[in-house]
C-alpha cells in the first residue's frame, strides 16, 4: 500500500486549486524575468571570433545564418574529450526539434564547443543530431565568455563562472565523483574535463554590429533540459540520488 497521501477526488482537486494559484504566480513572475532579460543593456561586440563550421570557415555573423538573433549552447567538448558530456549531450537531444521551429521565427539555435569540427562531425553522427554545431578550437570565444579556462587559471583558482571568481565546485580536490564519471565517460581526466563548462549565451545582429545581450550557466541551463521539466511533473519528481543519466545510445534496451 502507498505510504503518500490519498484523498477523494474532491480533495484532490481542492488542493490542486490551491497549487494552481501557486503555479499561475510562478508564470506571472517568470513573465517578469523575461521582461528584465530582454531589458539589459547590449554589449557591442567587436572582436573578430573564427570558427569552424560543416560549411567551412565562418565568423560570428555568419553562425546567424541570415537572422538577427543567434542562440549559441556552450556544448562542453573540450579538445581532448574523446566524447561530448553526457549531461550537455541529454540536453541537446531536444535541439533537433526546435532548432527548426526557432529557424523560422528570426532565431539560430547553434552549439559551439571547442574540439575539432572533425570531433564534433563524428559525435553528431552518432548522436543522429542535425543542429548546427561549430567548433571554436583556434578562437577565444569560449575563454571571453567565460566557459572555457586555462590550466592556470583552474590552479589559481582564478575561474570566474556563473558571475563568480573562485574555486567553484568542479575544481574541488579530489574531484567530487559526478566529474570524475563525467570525465571518466569523455575519455578524459576530471581537470581536463572541468576545464570546459556548460551556458547559453545570446546575441542580436542589427545594423551590421552584433551585440551580446545575454548569458547564463550552471543550474540557469536547467531551463532548456528537456527530461527534467518532465520529471518536475512526474509523480516522484526527479526521484535521484546521484548521477542517473546517460548518452542516449548508452541505455540498455527496454
Amino acid at each position: 500500500m502507498t505510504t503518500h497521501a490519498t484523498g477523494t477526488r474532491e480533495e484532490w482537486l481542492a488542493a490542486r486549486i490551491k497549487l494552481l494559484e501557486a503555479e499561475k504566480a510562478l508564470t506571472r513572475h517568470g513573465d517578469e524575468l523575461v521582461r528584465q532579460r530582454q531589458a539589459l543593456p547590449w554589449v557591442r561586440v567587436d572582436r573578430d571570433y573564427r570558427f569552424e563550421t560543416e560549411n567551412g570557415p565562418a565568423t560570428l555573423i555568419d553562425l546567424f545564418d541570415g537572422r538577427s538573433q543567434l542562440l549559441v549552447y556552450h556544448f562542453m567538448f573540450g579538445p581532448d574529450y574523446k566524447a561530448g558530456c553526457p549531461s550537455c549531450s541529454s540536453i541537446a537531444d531536444s535541439f533537433n526539434g526546435v532548432h527548426v521551429h526557432l529557424a523560422n521565427h528570426d532565431v539560430t539555435l547553434t552549439a559551439v564547443s571547442r574540439a575539432s569540427i572533425d570531433k564534433l562531425q563524428g559525435y553528431k553522427r552518432r548522436m543522429g543530431w542535425t543542429f548546427p554545431w561549430a567548433s571554436s578550437a583556434d578562437s577565444s570565444f569560449n575563454f571571453d565568455f567565460n566557459v572555457s579556462f586555462t590550466e592556470m587559471q583552474q590552479r589559481d583558482g582564478e575561474i570566474e563562472y556563473n558571475y563568480v571568481r573562485g574555486r567553484h565546485a568542479m575544481d574541488m580536490e579530489p574531484a567530487p565523483a559526478p566529474v570524475k564519471a563525467f570525465a571518466d565517460t569523455c575519455g578524459t581526466d576530471a581537470k581536463t574535463y572541468a576545464r570546459d563548462r556548460p551556458g547559453i549565451t545570446a546575441f542580436v545582429l542589427e545594423d551590421g554590429a552584433v551585440y551580446h545581450t545575454y548569458s547564463t550557466y550552471a543550474r540557469g541551463v536547467d531551463a532548456v533540459w528537456g527530461m527534467y521539466q518532465w520529471l518536475d511533473r512526474a509523480p516522484l519528481g526527479r526521484n535521484e540520488t546521484g548521477v542517473w543519466w546517460k548518452r542516449h545510445d548508452e541505455y540498455a534496451p527496454r
